[in-house]
């Protein structure tokens, strides 16, 4: 108890001393980190600043939107290796300005073909499967994704997207603080979870050369990941899928004892999805449907349409009684239903329909919370990421997601690529009868989500949340403080934020209690005693949870002009021209 009060005290105190030192802003709210980034010819938002700078080298040499959101994300798999790679998984939604139309993009990988849930069971034993180590690794998707993208939207060459990439890949970059940090984790996580991890020197080769771990300013290089980016742009989706790094991959995996193989990689595919849409107070929410947890989003916003949050304001008790209490039945729909299409159609329309927002929203009282939600009913018919957003001179708008899944990924680097296979593979359920259960060639469920909304059939706004199952949180909570608490776009970034966790899970857990309510320094103590008086668990304070990391674009048609946001919780900034 006494070391609980002072934990309590410290983060007071950290509070206290940060409000102390906090400067005044001439315009704006004063929580807000900066002005918005306005401009007219183009626009990019990313997690990394020199990746935000080369994506608009890559729009004034003549390149589209989506060409710069590729030229970002291969910097950041260099850059920023604790939130993504090639060896993960992407989704994007675009905004095609000649058709006036959204195109969604699942470029997520899938399980072993060669790997049954029975034998998967077999090596595991009585237990789950592990974050890290070969068993939870799945095909990487997005190489593949992005040449669906540049072979629909793209106009310069995939060599000289991949141009930046390389030149800082073989001549090195500084580390950013928040890169950094996350940098030292990992390689401490991946150290504790050792005996997960059939092999760790590649990795540690790479990301902790001669033994050290590379800190913020240090420079760092990576050469083998030069290497397979040239390989790539020299032998386009070949050399990465039936070539060099597919061959690379299946002598690894017969080393180590994984059930990964080149057949795996030949046999991989993305796919043009339709995203789904809601209409939330006069602006249309486009998520992608599952095997992401996009609709997740969709769902909150249908339940808290009929709430005048405006009145109930930003940071109340009451408003964040409902926004959780929303979040915790929509979880529970997302643990029983959220899966990969080809192996379970989802009741999506049922999900997102004003009938059954009614019935979910009719379990919310107002003086209690949950513990835990109830499971929905629907009529069935059947610690890491990056987040990117550009848009370019002639209207085009790119929402785009990239991730490894928990941190660097799986803790296997093959041979010589310079990348770390992701372990999205985690996140398969082991019961057979559930929709997410692991199967040869299934995708497993998703968490990173892009998100778009329009307004009146005109694009408004591009962005993202990164974090795990804080990203449909997060999205809401971006959305409600844009269109309910008029707030602008940097702004709705940096204002203190929720996070609740503790419901089930797609992976089979399930909530037993009303779980855990964070909340950022920046919402009043008082609200606080209201929320547990309430039966709400509440932890309080700065350094106490990840809320995820933001960008985003917003677009005035009747002007023409861009306004982007990213915010403080990240190393990014966004660059205009």
């Amino acid at each position: 108890m006494r070391y609980a009060l002072l934990i309590l005290l410290l983060a007071f105190a950290v509070n206290a001393t940060a409000q102390h030192h906090r400067g005044d802003r001439f315009v704006g709210e004063n929580f807000a980190t900066r002005s918005p980034v306005v401009a007219t010819n183009g626009i990019a938002a990313t997690s990394q600043p020199l990746a935000s700078a080369v994506a608009v080298d890559i729009l004034k040499a003549g390149g589209s939107a989506v060409d710069a959101a590729i030229a970002a994300n291969a910097v950041l798999g260099l850059m920023e290796p604790t939130g993504c790679g090639i060896g993960g998984d992407l989704f994007a939604i675009v905004w095609d300005p000649e058709t006036e139309t959204v195109h969604g993009l699942n470029a997520s990988g899938r399980a072993p073909l060669g790997q049954s849930l029975d034998a998967l069971r077999a090596r595991l034993g009585e237990g789950d499967i592990p974050q890290f180590g070969s068993l939870s690794v799945s095909v990487p998707g997005a190489v593949d994704g992005w040449f669906e993208l540049h072979g629909k939207f793209g106009t310069l060459p995939i060599a000289r997207i991949l141009e930046p990439a390389i030149s800082y890949a073989e001549n090195g970059f500084a580390l950013s603080p928040v890169i950094a940090d996350g940098w030292a984790m990992n390689l401490d996580r991946y150290a504790r979870n050792e005996d997960d991890i059939e092999e760790l020197d590649n990795l540690r080769r790479t990301f902790a050369p001669d033994g050290q771990v590379p800190g913020y300013g240090d420079v760092f290089r990576n050469p083998d990941l030069a290497r397979t980016y040239r390989a790539i742009a020299e032998g386009g989706r070949a050399a990465f899928y039936e070539g060099t790094v597919a061959q690379t991959v299946d002598a690894y995996m017969r080393r180590i004892g994984g059930p990964l193989r080149a057949e795996d990689f030949s046999a991989h595919r993305s796919d043009w999805i339709d995203p789904m849409a809601v209409d939330y107070r006069g602006y249309r929410v486009w998520e992608l449907p599952p095997n992401g947890q996009g609709i997740a989003a969709l769902q909150m916003l249908k339940i808290l349409e009929a709430y005048d949050l405006a009145a109930m304001g930003f940071g109340s008790a009451d408003y964040l009684h409902v926004s959780t209490e929303a979040k915790k039945l929509v979880f529970e729909d997302r643990a029983a239903f959220y899966a990969d299409p080809d192996f379970f159609q989802a009741p999506l329309d049922e999900l997102l329909s004003d009938e059954y927002a009614a019935r979910r929203r009719a379990l919310i009282r107002m003086d209690r919370a949950m513990a835990p939600a109830p499971a929905g009913h629907p009529v069935l018919e059947s610690g890491d990421t990056i987040y990117l957003t550009v848009a370019d001179k002639d209207g085009m708008m790119v929402s785009f997601i990239q991730s490894n899944y928990a941190g660097m990924g799986s803790g296997l680097m093959p041979d010589g690529l310079g990348f770390v296979l992701q372990n999205r593979g985690a996140l398969f359920n082991l019961d057979p009868d559930h929709p997410n259960a692991y199967a040869p060639g299934k995708r497993p469920f998703h968490t990173i989500i892009p998100a778009f909304v329009t307004r009146d059939g005109k694009p408004w706004l591009s962005f993202g949340v990164m974090g795990g199952a804080m990203q449909p949180q997060g999205h809401v909570q971006i959305l409600v403080n844009m269109i309910d608490f008029g707030m602008n776009v940097q702004e709705a970034g940096d204002a203190a934020r929720y996070r609740h966790t503790g419901s089930s899970q797609p992976t089979g857990s399930i909530a037993d209690d009303a779980g855990l309510l964070t909340l950022e320094s920046g919402i009043d103590p008082a609200v606080v005693e209201a929320l547990r008086a309430r039966g709400h668990r509440v932890r309080h304070g700065p350094m106490t949870d990840s809320f995820g990391g933001y960008q985003a674009i917003r677009f005035d048609p009747e002007r023409g002009v861009y306004f982007g946001a990213s915010e403080m919780r990240k190393d990014g900034t966004v660059v205009g021209y």
